[in-house]
């Protein structure tokens, strides 16, 4: 595979990136609650015709979550779209492990680190997930989680880990544990879209490819909580 358009809308960044073996474009912008006005300027700008094959592209990347309730919709809806119509596969990838792949490209880690990869999920809760960077990709120690902060947890005996993301700024609710296991947090960091490819490719090889209709996305969270947030989705 020598062509992905990779989308990723599910924190308050919006950012499209066109790979075209060895060339990349993106456009990234941080735009709370202005994802669907910008999402298709963006896709215009790097698709002036809206011809995906015609450009390169062999299938769609798309973050499918968790994250922004109202993002997650907004990219799922835009991949089923351009997949229906150009007839390509779509290749879903973790929200928390792309924010986990941008540390990585960002040097905030090297080969062998722990990642602690966290997105605010509103009403007191974080995203999570661990990873263990190899061959210089993002692994996961285990499932996504959606909890409380204090009730986070890591893998027993791990140490020295780099915490990233919107969910850091809630860590010192987290047990002495998980406080002592933390070397650093960077709290700014957002996944970019250009961090989906690395994992798509990897993905693909794996055959992890979705037709348009399979297209959707994961909000690891339960259904009683989502139509809380969908109250705040609203708002976003």
């Amino acid at each position: 595979m020598k062509g992905i358009l990779a989308i990723e809308t599910a924190t308050e960044a919006c950012s499209v990136a066109l790979w075209r073996e060895p060339e990349l474009q993106q456009q990234h912008e941080i735009t709370p609650r202005q994802h669907s006005q910008r999402l298709f300027g963006m896709l215009r700008e790097l698709l002036a015709d809206g011809r995906l094959q015609a450009h390169g592209v062999e299938a769609i990347a798309y973050g499918s979550g968790p994250g922004s309730f109202t993002g997650l919709r907004i990219v799922a809806s835009a991949v089923q779209g351009l997949a229906y119509a150009s007839g390509l596969p779509a290749i879903p990838v973790s929200t928390l492990a792309c924010q986990a792949q941008t540390a990585i490209r960002t040097e905030l880690v090297r080969e062998g680190d722990i990642i602690l990869s966290t997105i605010d999920a509103r009403i007191n809760e974080i995203y999570c997930a661990c990873y263990r960077v190899e061959n210089g990709l993002p692994v996961a120690l285990g499932p996504a989680q959606a909890c409380a902060p204090s009730q986070l947890s890591l893998p027993e005996s791990v140490t020295g880990v780099t915490a990233v993301g919107s969910g850091c700024e809630f860590l010192d609710e987290s047990t002495q544990f998980v406080r002592e296991a933390i070397d650093e947090a960077h709290s700014q960091l957002v996944p970019e879209a250009r961090d989906l490819i690395p994992l798509a490719l990897s993905a693909a090889k794996r055959g992890e490819l979705q037709s348009a209709r399979q297209v959707q996305p994961v909000y690891v969270r339960d259904e009683i909580n989502w139509k809380k947030i969908a109250e705040q989705g609203k708002q976003e």
